[in-house]
């Protein structure tokens, strides 16, 4: 069974969510200093302040796998952070 991995968009608004409200987190600030990039391309391309070429993509994606194995979890198509840091089963 092939799992189903969440889509770049939402992929890029969860990590807009996590850059903008969970900043001063102590739990995530190692993650957030590290992914200084990742995030805020993150958010600037949520609320349509960039275009995504394919190396701000890449980043993303790259951002985002680093969230899940931070928080040492699978991807399973999340709809949105709340999902993702409350590891809600459907």
């Amino acid at each position: 069974k092939q799992m189903a991995e969440t889509e770049f968009v939402t992929k890029a608004d969860i990590l807009a969510d996590l850059w903008l409200n969970y900043r001063n987190d102590a739990e995530f600030e190692d993650f957030l200093s590290y992914n200084d990039l990742g995030l805020p391309l993150a958010y600037a391309y949520t609320f349509g302040l960039v275009k995504m070429e394919d190396t701000g993509a890449a980043m993303v994606e790259e951002t985002f796998d680093l969230l899940l194995e931070a928080l040492g979890i699978e991807d399973t198509g999340y709809q949105n952070i709340s999902e993702l840091l409350g590891g809600d089963e459907l």
